[in-house]
Parts: structure tokens; C-alpha cells; sequence
């Protein structure tokens, strides 16, 4: 059974229990030794670990895979602000260690067939009957991976039907924005929200829980930008969609990063492209802050969280 989890884990403490392995690989130190570099995780979240001393255990080591359980031991260290598992020994878990694979892996705090089925009924509220088309198609086909898919292989919405949480998510909060900015085409903002990641599911390589340690081939070579336009293409041609309608939809895609040094060679041109890339921005911090907070006290500020420029979060007493 496991007794300890990452988000009780303690300054200084040894560690002795069962993790998952998100990601394990063999790299090189700064003195020319090889180290096991892993990110273990259970459902409370993930911290980075190291064993320096590999030589030994080189053939064990190269049998660790995503997705493996695993008992170790470890001393809790700092480093770059941030704790960090020392691991002087480890092994693979067993049957008889009787384990739940519910400690382990984080998912949505929301059902996945229940999210899908909301995003399908937005779609299918939809007036324009082309969008409607468009994004009930690309649901249906990718109705398998979308209910286990993470949003990322690290950091916001890196869980199980992590990308579905993302996209309903936004959907709420663009709904609303559509009544306050009454300017904006709704069919085609929440199009916009339904296709802007659907191509990580082509860039990331996950199974089914949820976990992602890598990029496929063309998700290093391309990345979902350039995917989901290529697709995108493809298939607004089979539907008939018209050009402008097509081209600013492939837009929205393209530009929701709105950087180019964030992927986006364009940044937003019209109303409807620019409140996609801040609904995406808004969604992503606020998980960011969310997951931060679960770990601090009422009153009290949290660990640095590098993804938001590593300010240290408040956690508000009750008023």
C-alpha cells in the first residue's frame, strides 16, 4: 500500500515508497558520468529525481519505461529552488505489492465521457451548419483518444482527460465572453476552442492513463500549429467550407500562441482569434495557480511555479 504522496513530502526527509515513472533517461553529468534522470508522480503531482550512481544498475535502469510502478529510496534535496528526490535505490513493483493504480495517476476532476458530451452538445448548438459539421466529425473520430488524452506532457493539464478539461474549460468561459462582447461570432470562437489543440493528440504520444513522455516524429519536426492547419485544410476541402471561412479558422489555429517564439508565425488578426489566445493563456495559468494552491496553506504563499515567471502564489484565508 502506499502511505507516502508527493504533496506531503517533506524538506530534508528520506522517502521510501511507491511512485509512478513518468519519464526516465539516461543522460551525462557535468563530470562525464551517467545519471538516471526520472519524473515520478502519484495523484497529488510529480517531482523531478535523480540517482547519480547508475553503473551497477545500468541493465535494470535500461528495463524502466513510462508508466512503470516503482519502490524507491530517496533523500529530499533542493535544487533551483524546487524539492528533488535523491534516489540511492529502487526497484520495480510487483503483484504482491498490492498497489492502487488510483494513487498514482492524476486525472480531470471531471468525468471524460461527461466533458465530452458537454463539448459535443456546444457543438451541436451551433447555427452555422458547416462548423457544426466540422467539429461533430473530428469529435466523433477522435472520441477514443480524447477521453484519456493529456493537454501536455508536463505542466498545465498534463493528466488524464486533461485535454478535454482544457477545452470545456474555455468553452464556459468563451459562452460568456459572447454575451458580453456581442460583436463576436460564437460559432466561430468556440470552433476556434475546439480545434485550437485537437492535434496534440497527433504531437504528444500518451497511453492510457493519461501519461505522455515524448513527442511523436512530426510533433518535433511540426508541432500541433502546423498540424492542426494541415488538417484542418484537408478537411474543411472535403466539407466544401468556403475560403474565408476555412482560411480564419486555419488562422485561429496558427495564431492562439500568438508569439513567434511560442510557435505562432502570425499573431491574432480578428476579435475572434485574439479572445481565443487569451482564453487559452487565462485557462492555462489559472490551472497553473490552482495546482499551486492545493499544496499551500490558507494564509500563506506558495513554491515558486516557474510557468508563471516562478511567482510565489497566495492562498487567501477564508474572509
Amino acid at each position: 500500500m502506499k502511505s507516502t504522496f508527493i504533496q506531503d513530502i517533506k524538506d530534508q526527509s528520506v522517502v521510501q515508497d511507491f511512485f509512478l515513472v513518468k519519464t526516465c533517461s539516461i543522460k551525462v553529468g557535468s563530470t562525464g558520468k551517467q545519471y538516471l534522470d526520472l519524473i515520478v508522480a502519484d495523484n497529488t503531482g510529480e517531482m523531478s529525481a535523480k540517482k547519480w550512481d547508475i553503473e551497477e544498475d545500468l541493465e535494470n535502469i535500461k528495463e524502466l519505461s513510462s508508466g512503470d510502478i516503482i519502490k524507491l529510496r530517496a533523500q529530499v534535496s533542493e535544487w533551483n529552488k524546487a524539492k528533488q528526490l535523491k534516489v540511492t535505490k529502487f526497484r520495480k513493483s510487483i503483484p504482491n505489492d498490492n498497489l492502487r493504480i488510483g494513487d498514482f495517476v492524476q486525472a480531470a476532476p471531471e468525468e471524460p465521457e461527461e466533458m465530452y458530451e458537454f463539448i459535443k452538445g456546444v457543438a451541436e448548438s451551433f447555427e452555422d451548419q458547416e462548423l457544426r459539421d466540422l467539429c461533430l466529425g473530428r469529435l466523433e473520430r477522435e472520441r477514443e483518444r480524447l477521453l484519456y488524452y493529456p493537454a501536455a506532457t508536463r505542466n498545465h493539464h498534463a493528466l488524464l482527460g486533461g485535454l478535454l478539461y482544457h477545452m470545456k474549460r474555455m468553452l464556459i468561459a468563451g459562452d460568456k465572453l459572447c454575451e458580453v462582447y456581442e460583436t463576436l461570432n460564437r460559432d466561430l470562437l468556440l470552433t476556434g476552442v475546439m480545434m485550437h489543440d485537437m492535434e496534440k493528440l497527433n504531437e504528444i504520444m500518451a497511453n492510457e492513463l493519461g501519461l505522455a513522455d515524448e513527442y511523436s516524429f512530426e510533433g518535433n519536426m511540426l508541432g500541433h500549429l502546423v498540424l492542426g492547419v494541415r488538417e484542418l485544410d484537408r478537411e474543411m476541402r472535403e466539407l466544401g467550407i468556403g475560403r474565408e471561412k476555412a482560411v480564419m479558422i486555419e488562422h485561429m489555429v496558427l495564431s492562439h500562441h500568438y508569439e513567434p517564439e511560442f510557435g505562432s508565425p502570425k499573431r491574432p488578426l480578428f476579435p475572434e482569434a485574439e479572445v481565443l489566445h487569451y482564453l487559452d493563456v487565462m485557462d492555462a495559468k489559472i490551472y497553473d495557480m490552482e495546482e499551486a494552491l492545493k499544496k499551500t496553506e490558507p494564509g500563506q504563499f506558495s513554491e515558486k511555479v516557474w510557468t508563471l515567471d516562478s511567482r510565489r502564489i497566495y492562498k487567501r484565508k477564508d474572509f
